[in-house]
């Protein structure tokens, strides 16, 4: 695939399918592109890695990357001698936190009293649910293992709901059963975004007063349209200054936009990465050049 020579070749956007509504929002965007002039179409992908891999390859111009798999795009890519650029994300993408929650009478004060104990996550691979929350934990000085391969008495035992792994965890089942674990007492706390905490107690997943959070994350940010160097500026530049005009007044978008979670976009930015570049270190899961490191990864 060439760096679009030409306009009359379509701008083509890499997407995970991790719910059938994906094919209504990318459908939609569609036809909204064509309305503003600009040749656009979209891949779907079954998992992050294997979309990252060909994005690599050449095989689309953007992707809407996960939190992870802008990490890994980017580790990638530098190994290659090439660069990676985040150019749009949602309004609701920027400055999330994950929390650890704990039943209210289940005796558990500070994190420090989780040492030995049960945690419930998401999937292997889901950032706001797995990788960030137990890097957090660990930075409180307790043993964290996502695979439970220590015996070391006083380290945690991670319970892992694996729900669409592959996806990085943008399959809410995972938080859900973590929390429904937790609310049946079978294990001492549960790791979620801070989001779906507010959504489990709404759908009465957490039934009032029994759940209570331990601790909270620092900010971080989530999905991004992500970009090589292979693009030329002026028409990754248009795709951006389209995205970003959009707007939720406007009936033929703002069904869509309510479908992907957000209300407007924004320019992307990659600060609100840090932590999980740290995390994704500290629990071994990418090596610095973008490779699985993690042992049993279906990848």
């Amino acid at each position: 695939m060439d760096a679009l020579g030409t306009s009359a070749r379509p701008f083509v956007l890499g997407a995970v399918a991790y719910d059938p509504k994906v094919v209504t929002i990318w459908e939609g965007f569609a036809d909204w592109f064509a309305q503003q002039d600009f040749a656009f179409d979209y891949v779907l992908y079954s998992n992050y890695e294997t979309q990252v891999e060909a994005h690599l390859a050449g095989d689309v111009h953007v992707t809407w990357d996960s939190p992870l798999a802008w990490v890994r795009t980017r580790r990638l890519s530098e190994a290659s001698g090439r660069s990676a650029r985040a150019v749009a994300m949602r309004d609701t993408d920027q400055d999330l936190t994950s929390v650890i929650l704990v039943r209210d009478d289940g005796g558990v004060d500070d994190v420090t009293q989780l040492a030995g104990r049960t945690v419930a996550t998401g999937a292997l691979d889901s950032p706001q649910a797995t990788l960030l929350p137990l890097s957090h934990l660990a930075d409180c000085d307790l043993e964290v293992d996502l695979q439970n391969a220590t015996s070391t008495p006083g380290a945690l035992t991670v319970r892992r709901f694996d729900v669409m792994v592959g996806k990085h965890g943008d399959h809410v089942g995972g938080e859900r059963d973590a929390v429904r674990a937790l609310v049946a007492g079978e294990v001492d706390a549960a790791c979620v975004i801070d989001g779906n905490q507010f959504l489990f107690a709404k759908e009465g997943t957490i039934p009032a007063g029994s759940i209570r959070t331990l601790a909270r994350t620092d900010p971080y940010d989530h999905c991004t349209m992500t970009v090589l160097d292979d693009i030329r500026d002026d028409v990754t530049d248009r795709f951006v200054e389209l995205l970003l005009s959009m707007s939720f007044d406007d009936p033929a978008v703002r069904p869509l936009l309510e479908l992907e979670g957000l209300k407007q976009w924004q320019p992307g930015r990659t600060e609100g990465y840090r932590l999980l570049e740290a995390a994704v270190d500290r629990l071994g899961f990418y090596d610095r050049d973008g490779s699985i490191l993690l042992e049993g990864h279906p990848r």
